[in-house]
């Protein structure tokens, strides 16, 4: 069984170190990493705290769980049985690898466990290239490839790859990449052109096998991809437990009426589907995914960006199916889908897709994580009530709100492999034309931004080598913007959400000023369960009231929208910027659940007011357990 090769020296990385997506084709190209660094401000923090606290965090939990033990039972039977319930658990070593790549002399620990983690798979893989710690067992009743539909193995699989990937890339290290070549070569072999007609139950392997393809340059791996996008919905899956639009299985994808199922497999079978349209050409994919993405943005988006409102599959629920306290949208819902949406901005080079990117970023995903860096929601409701006990991860007990791990901690793992790569999604370029789709303290091939953006919509940029021309996204929700060039106003206007600077050169100064003014939010008609309601938003971020910040109870508060323009911006510490607000406080209800109603009914008048102090978003459940909410009754 073993093929370990010993540790491998560690070399410095190399000069040239491509990005998580490494493709030339499509409207745009994504930035090497090396080209880009985040210098300050948030996102920098972020990455910070990533290396300093979560990713030490993630390797204490990860050996406590006994993952890397699953492992080394294979060889060493003594170790007793396989530990934990699910079939996918190595997943979570590979997506902690993937982050470690990028990390790897500058976070605690990590050079330990990556080595010790490279050596076990490089000894547990089989002799035909097959590795998975739950099914090597070979006490275990179920053979490999017997259960397709719900083992996991190619979605193991893919994220094994994308950590080989990266280790080749990032630390110019092989050794993962012969190990995920020789799996993938087995499952070429075995469900290619000319084998099993079979998908897996959980897609996230075909944007792996892309990428494969992108680093090795074998065909074989680009129409294996294929073929498993391709062959979903034909009926090649047997569905346990779940119906087949689970599995985004009941139509062949091209043919989906909507996103459906389980949220995350729905995103990462998207975000496959896009880097195989950016492979081969496929218009008809590219024409089914924008068709998906635009209605899914429409009628299934929660307003920080989140995915899923279903407990129940962690599923999609139907068009407006939007309910607040029940919201699923997992954190790793919000990877999935901004890994989707950064290939969509390849593809197409149009700066909505970014605008939710961002919106992702800065809500859905980064309310995952403690402020502390040690402590993780599974899902993400947009309000919790003043009674209620957070239950996440689909286990009882546990902390009252955020927790160290979970019994299926997908999410952690996840938080640490995006953190450690954020860099690989702030810039393209094209033809010479650097866009920069978003904005942070950083050195961006040959630009340098300061800005303390998202607080602050104010970022000035010096031109330190002159490329052809600089695009900069003017987001959606700035609704005015100005713009000077070495301090002299500039009246260019934006094209399709770019504002393009062109005939620069070495010493230019640019500055951009995004308005950073509170704006309040209705929602559709058909969304019942926030209809005339509002929510409060500043920049990219969401706002949302905890009940340690106001002195009357969140569900009697009843916010006017003029008074949201009105609301004042206050420092919270570490940086965070808070909006200090006036709302009313409604008069007391019936007691009645549902009362009789007379005549034309319409809410009762606010009886007093009171200060609130909103937070983003992100930053709620950092104290004590208390009522919040991102919507308030509408006055």
């Amino acid at each position: 069984m073993s093929h370990s090769t010993g540790p491998a020296p560690m070399n410095p990385p190399p000069a040239e170190r491509p990005g998580a997506v490494r493709t030339s084709a499509g409207a745009v190209t994504p930035l090497r990493t090396d080209a880009v660094e985040l210098t300050g401000g948030l996102l920098h923090e972020w990455q910070r705290r990533n290396r300093v606290a979560t990713i030490p965090h993630a390797l204490t939990e990860l050996r406590k769980a006994g993952n890397l033990d699953n492992l080394r039972r294979l060889s060493e039977p003594s170790l007793g049985e396989y530990r934990g319930r699910y079939p996918f658990l190595d997943t979570d070593i590979y997506k902690t690898l993937e982050g470690l790549a990028y990390e790897l002399d500058r976070s605690p620990g990590a050079k330990e466990f990556y080595e010790e983690a490279v050596t076990l798979l490089e000894q547990a893989q089989a002799d035909d290239g097959y590795l998975n710690s739950f099914l090597q067992d070979p006490g275990r009743t179920k053979q490999p490839w017997e259960d397709l539909g719900w083992s996991h193995e190619l979605y193991n699989l893919g994220h094994l790859i994308q950590a080989a990937v990266a280790a080749n890339r990032q630390l110019d290290d092989p050794r993962l990449l012969t190990v995920a070549r020789r799996f993938a070569d087995l499952v070429v072999r075995k469900f290619g052109p000319d084998g099993e007609e079979a998908i897996d139950g959980h897609p996230e392997v075909e944007m792996a096998l892309v990428e494969l393809y992108r680093e090795t340059g074998v065909e074989d791996y680009l129409v294996q991809a294929r073929l498993f996008v391709d062959r979903r919905g034909h009926g090649h899956m047997k569905h346990p437990f779940f119906a087949a639009e689970y599995f985004q299985d009941n139509v062949p994808f091209r043919e989906l009426p909507s996103v459906t199922g389980h949220a995350v497999r729905m995103a990462y079978l998207a975000a496959g589907a896009a880097d195989v349209h950016l492979e081969t050409g496929d218009e008809s994919l590219l024409a089914a995914l924008e068709r998906l993405w635009d209605d899914m943005v429409a009628t299934k988006l929660y307003l920080t960006g989140g995915l899923g409102s279903r407990h129940a599959d962690e599923a999609i629920g139907d068009r407006y199916e939007l309910p607040s306290e029940r919201a699923y949208s997992e954190t790793c819902a919000a990877i999935a889908t901004m890994q989707w949406a950064w290939r969509m901005f390849v593809a197409t080079g149009k700066s909505s897709y970014l605008d939710v990117f961002e919106t992702m970023l800065y809500n859905a995903y980064a309310v995952g994580l403690s402020a502390d860096g040690t402590a993780f929601f599974y899902d993400n409701p947009l309000q919790r009530r003043p009674d209620h006990e957070q239950r996440s991860g689909a286990e009882s007990g546990g902390e009252p709100l955020r927790r160290s791990w979970f019994g299926c901690p997908c999410c952690p793992p996840n938080i640490v492999r995006w953190m450690a790569q954020l860099q690989d999604h702030l810039a393209a370029e094209r033809d010479g034309t650097l866009f920069i789709g978003h904005y942070a303290d950083a050195r961006i091939d040959g630009v340098s931004i300061s800005t303390a953006y998202p607080w602050d919509g104010e970022i000035a940029i010096t031109v330190e080598h002159a490329p052809k021309a600089l695009a900069l996204r003017i987001p959606a929700w700035a609704n005015d913007f100005t713009l000077s060039i070495n301090g002299t106003s500039s009246a260019i206007e934006p094209h399709d959400g770019w504002l393009t600077v062109g005939e620069l050169v070495a010493g230019d100064n640019i500055l951009l000023r995004l308005p950073m003014v509170p704006r309040a939010h209705g929602s559709h008609p058909y969304l019942d369960a926030t209809r005339g309601s509002v929510a409060v938003a500043r920049g990219p971020l969401v706002y949302c009231v905890e009940q340690q910040d106001v002195s009357a109870a969140v569900d009697d508060l009843v916010l006017d929208p003029a008074e949201v323009t009105k609301a004042r911006a206050v420092p919270m510490g570490e940086g965070v910027v808070g909006l200090e607000l006036t709302t009313g406080v409604a008069s007391e209800p019936s007691s009645e659940l549902y009362p009789v109603l007379q005549g034309r009914s319409a809410p009762g008048e606010p009886v007093a007011q009171v200060a609130a102090t909103l937070v983003p978003y992100f930053r709620w459940g950092n104290r004590e357990p208390g009522a919040m909410r991102v919507w308030l009754r509408g006055a």
